[in-house]
């Protein structure tokens, strides 16, 4: 009898159990976790790729790497991954092809308003696709916030770029902590084009624009010192001249200048001597965006629209001076072209700058 008593309270207790763990488990898939629960960011893990690239340093007004040897860079824009991914060629024959073009390094830019539809985690997905494919392709990447505007005022030249400065260091926080010490990915461009817009985005002065970007450098050192950031001048990323006076100061940063043809005139390499060239005689300089295309071409607009001629003139300056560069953009819709459809055929600069890739060490 006391067997029976035994066994149909310990048969109750399994059943409670039972019904208590259903109800749990019901509970748990109806109503979200609480906000105590989220758990903390991960890192990148970089342990499975087989061919770790060489890490990039500073030294001096070169880019080195780990043996001392200089590099010079010389790549391509690819549009946002968000878009890529939207029109459905985000793959790695994306990045074979341009590979195949002699490339070295690729510039990803990332909108704030993909940012923001897509979510931090989904977006983090897409970047560390990049990372391992540009890895096993052994091509390096510049991962840029891709925002034209005023940081200070809070004034933007279109939606798309819509940001604040509070959501611009948590970018950097997020990005500086998951992608720690992962050699492939050697520069993050603080912002891409900074501009008032001839005053219609309210003012911002230069020792402004400086201590803005200190401050988000810092947050970056403090997670990954072996990165590199790049800070962009005025004039939609263009104007370097207050950099003769008042450099960041901060060591171990690179400059960025955006010489599209249109934004001087001849002689060329005077006015680029002038305007961003110096800088190179002192600290590594890299054009980040630049690249021509016809008036007539789809998307024409100023200040790209110029010819091989000019495409001639400035990576002859650039070797001259050492300057790396990446063009804009490997993509069909974004102007000026490299590629006029997804079967990458390429448009007028596209061949160009595919042709002074593949003979840069000739």
């Amino acid at each position: 009898m006391k067997n029976i008593v035994k066994l149909s309270i310990f048969s109750l207790m399994f059943i409670m159990i039972s019904n208590n763990t259903l109800l749990t488990s019901q509970h748990d898939q109806s109503v979200p976790k609480e906000w105590w629960y989220i758990p903390y960011p991960d890192t990148f893990n970089p342990s499975h790729i087989n061919k770790p690239l060489s890490f990039i340093h500073v030294e001096g007004n070169k880019f080195v790497d780990e043996k001392g040897n200089r590099v010079i860079f010389r790549g391509v824009n690819i549009s946002d991954p968000d878009k890529i991914q939207k029109n459905g060629h985000w793959t790695k024959k994306h990045f074979e092809v341009i590979k195949e073009w002699g490339a070295n390094i690729i510039r990803v830019p990332v909108h704030p308003m993909a940012w923001k539809e897509r979510g931090k985690e989904e977006y983090f997905k897409l970047l560390d696709q990049v990372v391992n494919w540009a890895s096993e392709l052994e091509l390096y990447l510049i991962i840029e916030w891709h925002s034209i505007g005023n940081l200070k005022t809070g004034l933007f030249q279109h939606p798309m770029y819509d940001t604040t400065k509070q959501q611009t260091l948590n970018f950097w926080r997020s990005v500086a902590f998951r992608y720690k010490n992962v050699p492939t990915i050697a520069f993050y461009e603080i912002f891409n084009e900074p501009t008032t817009y001839n005053g219609q985005l309210g003012r911002m002065t230069w020792a402004e624009w400086k201590k803005i970007n200190e401050e988000i450098i810092q947050i970056i050192f403090a997670h990954d010192k072996k990165v590199i950031p790049l800070v962009a001048g005025f004039n939609w990323g263009y104007d370097l001249k207050p950099v003769r006076e008042d450099p960041i100061e901060i060591e171990g940063i690179g400059y960025v200048s955006h010489p599209y043809p249109q934004k001087t005139s001849a002689p060329f390499e005077k006015n680029w001597e002038r305007d961003f060239g110096f800088v190179a005689d002192k600290y590594p300089l890299f054009a980040t965006e630049f690249g021509f295309m016809s008036a007539e071409d789809p998307g024409a607009h100023v200040p790209v629209i110029s010819d091989e001629e000019y495409g001639k003139t400035i990576i002859k300056y650039f070797k001259k001076k050492g300057i790396s560069w990446t063009v804009w953009c490997f993509d069909p819709d974004w102007p000026p072209q490299l590629i006029s459809d997804w079967n990458y055929t390429p448009t007028k600069q596209g061949a160009f700058f595919k042709n002074v890739m593949l003979n840069w060490e000739k």
